[in-house]
């Protein structure tokens, strides 16, 4: 059974970014090294600081869009309630520690 993450990702002022992915080291090396274009990329969204692992695409989506439709203030409720110092979650996986953001 294939594994769906809601995720999202911030920069050093704060921006933030919810989105979905079937592969979750793999989108954020995506965002860490700005290789798609677009918001994330725009914003140097490069770190990850919630994700949450759904069962499949069609819940997973429907959680991002509800995440997406929520102010910012619950947004950062949701993070804090699981990462209250707005770490890093994907430094653990970095082999190399130069790849690592703020």
């Amino acid at each position: 059974m294939r594994q769906y993450y809601v995720y999202i990702m911030t920069n050093k002022s704060g921006t933030l970014y919810t989105g979905i992915t079937n592969n979750l080291e793999r989108r954020v090396f995506e965002h860490k090294h700005c290789l798609v274009e677009g918001f994330t990329k725009k914003y140097k969204l490069t770190r990850l600081v919630y994700y949450e692992a759904v069962g499949d695409a069609l819940t997973a989506i429907k959680w991002e869009k509800q995440i997406k439709g929520w102010l910012r203030k619950k947004k950062i409720a949701l993070i804090e309630s699981v990462n209250p110092k707005w770490k890093d979650l994907s430094a653990e996986w970095l082999r190399d520690s130069s790849l690592r953001s703020e």
